[in-house]
């Protein structure tokens, strides 16, 4: 006796319909997360310091989180818009060089000149792995989300973090010397082998899915990369609650450190790179400023004192803050700065 269609049909639905639960409703709910963008990355902050026990749980599990964070971030390198820039190397050989050797030279001179290595031993370790670590593999997506030129930044981010196993052994050694509890060539092993691992991971995942099936699920990536962050997040903000009631006059004045530090660098390295264009200037001073303070926590294992992690912890503010901050300029700047190069990542044309 024959079955009727619509009854085997809504029969294979039924059957159907356990496996597509497994994998609709968590791509469906990592997607929304996707969609909420600057206000989950506001609430990720606000959730790591108002529990820290959560931030307890997840400190051990930094370096991981770090490494899954590049591996999305190579996942969704742009091939195309990243041989364009290649075609044109002369701002990317520029800024790498800025934001490779002479942003930690500056560090260095300033801090050791203050005297900062002998008063503040623990900070002065802090400001010097901020200048040694490459840019934020985030950078691209906020200056993206800002309407700004995300290709150059994305270019000039790999280039810098090629770099990282070669130049951070070196300053760390010339500056910080005993201060840091491993050896420059630990260090230098251990970035390399974050770098390489996250890179092919990343692309060779690239590969097998492909790009069209990569910017189909791009919110339910960016929900992921969120849910990774959090646990960064939530390890480095763990004790900020607490210090701050137990000392809040050094907290502000630590935190106002942060923010003078990254708009410092962000400001100085746009007017080095004026002549290159305002919209340029403005995305090479974003990516300078957002320094992947993650990856040293990562390389060193956590291994740093706690006025280090606290310092990483409040230098998180200024960075996620910068798309709300720096809006209204990144208009006014975009509406002065014709078109008259490649289309920019993120950007109608």
């Amino acid at each position: 006796m024959s079955t009727h269609p619509l009854r085997q049909k809504a029969h294979k639905l039924n059957e159907a319909f356990p496996s597509m639960l497994i994998v609709d409703v968590p791509v469906a709910v990592l997607a929304w997360l996707g969609r909420q963008g600057k206000r989950a990355v506001a609430a990720l902050v606000v959730i790591g310091i108002a529990l820290p026990s959560i931030g307890a749980i997840l400190k051990p599990f930094v370096t991981e989180a770090v490494f899954l964070l590049l591996c999305i971030a190579f996942l969704r390198v742009d091939v195309t818009a990243f041989k364009a820039y290649v075609r044109r190397p002369a701002i990317v050989l520029a800024a790498t060089a800025w934001t490779s050797f002479a942003i930690p030279v500056l560090f260095g001179v300033s801090c050791l000149a203050a005297g900062l290595d002998k008063q503040a031993p623990d900070l002065f370790l802090a400001l010097m792995l901020q200048a040694i670590a490459s840019p934020m593999m985030a950078t691209p997506a906020l200056a993206a989300l800002m309407g700004l030129d995300a290709t150059l930044a994305l270019v000039t981010l790999i280039s810098s973090t090629a770099l990282i196993p070669l130049t951070a052994p070196v300053f760390a050694l010339v500056f910080v010397g005993s201060n840091l509890s491993m050896s420059p060539l630990v260090l230098a092993a251990k970035l390399f082998a974050i770098l390489a691992g996250a890179g092919l991971i990343g692309l060779v995942v690239r590969r097998v899915l492909g790009s069209a099936a990569i910017e189909r699920q791009k919110e339910a990536i960016d929900g992921l990369n969120i849910l990774v962050l959090f646990v960064f997040v939530a390890a480095v903000m763990e004790s900020v609650g607490a210090r701050f009631l137990a000392s809040p006059m050094s907290i502000m004045t630590l935190a106002a450190l942060a923010f003078v530090v990254f708009f410092a660098v962000l400001f100085l390295t746009a007017l080095l790179f004026l002549s290159a264009g305002r919209e340029r200037a403005l995305a090479l001073g974003l990516m300078a400023s957002q320094r992947n303070m993650g990856l040293m926590l990562a390389a060193s294992g956590g291994a740093l004192p706690d006025l280090t992690w606290l310092y990483f912890a409040l230098s998180q503010f200024p960075i996620y803050l910068s798309p709300q901050l720096l809006q209204p300029l990144a208009r006014r700047v975009l509406k002065r700065t014709p078109d008259t190069y490649a289309p920019v990542q993120g950007r109608k044309t």
